[in-house]
């Protein structure tokens, strides 16, 4: 036992002084030969330093009743320190909201995260350079309408008098619908406004990828008989599997959150029992009810929920098909 411990202790023992100064002179060589790199990640840097990580002294009101008066530091902890977190648990809402939280980004997520692969799979099989490039434009250009005007072309084409009412009208001679009224209708213009919004945004990382694939792979696979469905599924899904697991991890680990905006903008008084989330919850009870910890505490909460899943579905992509975050 006593040459174990010895051995733990020699193991970490820390370095001497002629090695960490060694180190030091070595990190310093480093930063004065790549200067130019690290200008570029400075900006990056300070905005995560600024707006993710310093404002991560502020969840502690979570645990304490927030008097604004006093301050973070100021206001006591509560009594029990999880009362705001049981609260939340214990509400009426609690069940509502976050089953609707959990089936809309399931959907969305379902959804939006296949699509994008097979708009790059059709795209990168296209042969006419100017129609691929057409095709990739207008797909792409969605993505830079912002969410206010995404909402208000929604309300614009779905409302009582709108192209979608009009179309019913002129061929079918139905009355007119309240879409955003009905609530089995919210989840769906939800996802798939957004799908039309980000698929060619996406489609983006895999076309990159599909480049990289080596064309004489595909000539081969030609002069073997092999189709375009068989290169499709033999070849280009497995050079972009890596990119497809890195995305499904970053995709599960923000699963619940949602788009604020664009929740909370598509809301009305008949669909308020599907369309209330977690983040709009939030909302109402900080900015609207000034209930700064137990908003704290629902934030927190789905926050953590995010993490586990994030760490969860990387440990498990690692030992399955041995691609991960870290």
């Amino acid at each position: 036992m006593g040459i174990r411990k010895d051995k733990r202790k020699e193991g970490r023992a820390r370095p001497s002084k002629e090695v960490r100064a060694r180190m030091r002179h070595r990190s310093c060589v480093l930063i004065k030969r790549n200067w130019a790199l690290y200008l570029f990640i400075l900006p990056a840097f300070l905005y995560f330093l600024i707006f993710a990580y310093v404002p991560m002294y502020g969840v502690q009101i979570a645990f304490k009743d927030f008097i604004a008066t006093k301050g973070f530091g100021g206001s006591p902890w509560a009594d029990p320190i999880f009362k705001h977190f049981r609260t939340f648990f214990s509400s009426v809402n609690f069940s509502q909201i976050f089953m609707n939280t959990i089936t809309l980004s399931l959907y969305y997520m379902a959804v939006s995260f296949v699509t994008p692969i097979l708009l790059a799979l059709m795209i990168n099989e296209v042969g006419n350079k100017f129609f691929k490039k057409t095709v990739q434009n207008i797909t792409y250009m969605p993505y830079f309408i912002s969410t206010v005007v995404l909402v208000g072309m929604i309300d614009l084409f779905l409302s009582r008098n709108g192209l979608f009412n009009q179309i019913g009208a002129a061929l079918f001679h139905s009355e007119p619908t309240m879409f955003l009224m009905k609530d089995s209708l919210f989840n769906d213009i939800y996802v798939w406004s957004g799908v039309w919004q980000v698929t060619g945004y996406g489609a983006v990382i895999y076309i990159a990828a599909l480049s990289g694939v080596s064309p004489e792979l595909h000539e081969a696979a030609i002069m073997d008989g092999a189709g375009r469905m068989q290169r499709i599924r033999h070849i280009n899904l497995p050079a972009i599997m890596p990119t497809i697991v890195v995305m499904l991890i970053m995709t599960v680990g923000g699963i619940m959150n949602l788009s604020f905006e664009k929740v909370l903008l598509m809301q009305k008084d008949g669909n308020m029992m599907v369309s209330e989330v977690i983040s709009t919850y939030v909302y109402k009870l900080g900015i609207q009810r000034a209930q700064y910890s137990l908003s704290s505490a629902v934030g927190l909460f789905n926050n953590v929920i995010n993490l586990l899943l994030l760490v969860t579905v990387n440990k498990i992509s690692r030992k399955v098909s041995e691609n991960s975050l870290w």
